[in-house]
């Protein structure tokens, strides 16, 4: 039995919502002609797992997954979700029609069926993680727009089946595969697959559930933060993320993690609240709450930032600076 507990992304370099000069150092060396600062080296040295939401804008590749592996120690795990044309149709023909304009309807709808194809593509991609024995999860994130009529449960079914040699989890977001439990779960139960339990904003659709696994072999929890008010309007995407748990509110979901993790063989708990790093803040309090090891140095702003870390975490000491005077040339 093993409890992962991570955040989902290692690298938010834009926005307002930025890592940088949080959780990675303000100091880090970008300068043209020497190494770059490795955010999932020190991310890893903080953590030893993450939930890969890259492979979600595009298929993942052996190439680039490949390195992920040689770059983290033995014991760490990547959950990766699923590319949007497995769940996510629309907006995959809505990236289709912006990279090539003009595509019509119909090549648009025969583009966006899932093929063997893109099966094969899926597993080579992620096949350097599996072989260094360095995979997770694959996570398959549905929207709420995706309900529980028969033709969802078909595909469904037919998706964990062609991913059935890996643990798959399976995101549920619309209340309808809630209302009918029971069918939901010998859904997945049948095909192996742990039903996400995740904590977001609630509304008059969400789904509902009661943070119990479902399989004995692994467990899989995430944590969107309860931003409501941006939820759905909101003038850039990360704002949605924008939200940090208090301590309190985290002790129900250490709580089911700590039981969770005694029933199942794995589990997997990330926090998805990523703006300016509060997922990071709040999966450090999760582990502290867990009685889980907190390892690695973090820069002393972050704490400055949140001093929910104070007395959690060890802080890295600020580089030397010497007075303008002693800089000067005699």
């Amino acid at each position: 039995m093993s409890l992962h507990i991570g955040t989902s992304g290692w690298s938010y370099p834009t926005g307002k919502g930025t890592w940088n000069g949080l959780f990675y150092p303000a100091g880090r060396s970008k300068k043209a002609g020497t190494k770059d600062f490795d955010e999932l080296r020190f991310y890893a040295e903080h953590f030893d797992t993450v939930e890969v939401n890259s492979t979600f804008y595009g298929q993942p590749r052996a190439d680039v997954t490949g390195t992920w592996a040689a770059r983290t120690p033995p014991g760490f795990e990547f959950s990766v979700k699923l590319y949007q044309k497995f769940t996510h149709p629309k907006m995959f023909r809505d990236a289709a029609r912006r990279s090539a304009p003009g595509t019509g309807g119909a090549l648009l709808e025969l583009l966006a069926q899932v093929t063997q194809s893109d099966i094969d593509e899926f597993r080579a991609g992620i096949e350097p993680l599996a072989a260094a024995g360095k995979l997770g999860a694959v996570l398959a994130q549905f929207p709420a727009s995706f309900k529980a009529a028969p033709d969802s449960r078909d595909y469904l079914s037919a998706l964990l089946d062609a991913l059935g040699d890996y643990p798959v989890a399976v995101e549920l977001r619309h209340k309808s595969w809630s209302d009918d439990q029971a069918g939901t779960l010998e859904l997945l139960n049948g095909h192996g697959s742990a039903f996400v339990q995740i904590d977001e904003p609630k509304f008059r659709l969400s789904i509902r559930q009661n943070f119990l696994p479902n399989v004995k072999t692994f467990y899989y929890m995430r944590l969107h933060g309860r931003n409501a008010a941006n939820w759905w309007r909101h003038a850039a995407a990360e704002d949605r993320y924008n939200y940090l748990y208090s301590a309190k509110e985290l002790e129900e979901f250490s709580d089911v993690a700590g039981a969770a993790a005694a029933l199942v063989k794995k589990s997997y708990a990330y926090t998805n609240n990523h703006f300016a790093s509060k997922s990071v803040v709040n999966a450090v309090m999760l582990k502290a709450q867990l009685g889980e090891p907190i390892e690695g140095e973090y820069p002393p702003e972050i704490v400055e930032r949140y001093p929910e870390l104070e007395g959690l975490v060890s802080t890295s000491p600020a580089p030397l600076s010497l007075p303008v005077e002693s800089r000067r040339s005699p």
